[in-house]
């Protein structure tokens, strides 16, 4: 995610923000490329491909000069990632070419995410940036963005208890959301997470396991999201670069579930890296170490796909799930959470 802009200009008079298109593949490539030093159009082809396939989870915009593109703004709603309970605007990139920086084009761009999120009534923009990016960094205080509460956790995969060469791949661990039920004591030996996967049999998601996730998510929360949910489930089983999801099955019914996604490209990324967007395990199951057979499993695949890092957000609050990542050998990551109010 880069804006080279040197603050926050006025945006030049004439800049009519407008959608993003398909046909803005190239351009967008190529502004990329110059920014991050190499292309990464895998990435922006799903990207783009996503937003026309589902409209209502992204928001896209571009500013042309001179008839050609001259920046552009990719963002998703966050509707349950990471335990949320109220949406966001989470922005995913935002560049700007070279001839154009320090026109207020990325000001423009903003501005035009800023009403978008007003138009659905969503009142937060969110955003990670690396701590060391000092450019952006400059970049989000002159537009008004805070230190978010949320905690950026990261994993080195050969770092962790998890995932050991004794483990099998096929395809983590309980309900992020803050007050949930869920049990997070259970014991660290890794033989009892191999017990837990026989108890549990972790596979890969499917399709046919919405119903089983959504009623896990209505115990847990209280609310009916299967909106989300269904949109989480495509995104993690049709969209994503590699699919990762799993499902642990107790007696034939789905007893926890994990939606991790392995991507490049979201807030500056060129290497990939797994990413937890949401987790559960039914209150019914708690205590049966069904959330670490599921972490455990994710890591024995990801390691078998060459995938060095795992990233998710935990709320600052929730003290039970901080202490369970730290358990599994999380800790700190060098990316930031921002937060700016919109509404």
């Amino acid at each position: 995610m880069s804006e080279k802009t040197g603050g926050s200009a006025a945006p030049k008079a004439g800049y009519e923000p407008r959608r993003l298109a398909a046909s803005d593949l190239d351009a967008v490539v190529a502004i990329d490329a110059a920014t991050a030093g190499r292309p990464r159009r895998a990435y922006f082809e799903r990207r783009l491909a996503q937003a026309q396939r589902a409209p209502a989870m992204h928001a896209q915009f571009a500013v042309d000069e001179g008839g050609d593109l001259a920046g552009f703004v990719l963002a998703r709603v966050l509707e349950g990632e990471f335990g949320r309970t109220e949406p966001a605007l989470r922005l995913e990139v935002i560049d700007v070419r070279p001839a154009s920086q320090g026109r207020g084009v990325g000001t423009a761009l903003e501005r035009a995410l800023e009403a978008e999120a007003r138009r659905r009534d969503i009142a937060e923009l969110r955003t990670i940036a690396l701590w060391r990016d000092h450019q952006m960094l400059r970049y989000l205080e002159a537009s008004g963005w805070s230190l978010g509460r949320d905690q950026v956790l990261d994993c080195a995969i050969g770092e962790s208890e998890f995932g050991t060469a004794r483990e099998t791949p096929v395809a983590l661990p309980d309900d992020s959301r803050p007050g949930d039920p869920n049990d997070y004591s259970a014991t660290t030996a890794t033989d009892y997470a191999a017990l837990a996967r026989d108890l549990a049999a972790p596979r890969a998601l499917t399709g046919q396991d919405l119903e089983g996730i959504a009623r896990i998510d209505r115990r847990l929360t209280g609310s009916d999201r299967s909106t989300y949910l269904r949109h989480a489930l495509a995104e993690a089983l049709g969209e994503s670069g590699i699919r990762v999801s799993l499902a642990a099955l107790v007696d034939g019914a789905v007893a926890g579930y994990v939606m991790a996604r392995v991507d490049r490209g979201d807030f500056g990324r060129t290497e990939p890296v797994a990413i937890l967007d949401t987790v559960g395990v039914d209150p019914m199951h708690k205590g049966k170490g069904i959330g670490r057979a599921l972490l455990s499993q994710l890591f024995v695949n990801l390691a078998a796909l060459r995938v060095e890092r795992v990233e998710t957000v935990v709320a600052y609050r929730n003290l039970e799930l901080l202490g369970f990542f730290a358990r599994a050998g999380f800790g700190p990551s060098d990316r930031l959470a921002f937060v700016k109010r919109v509404g």
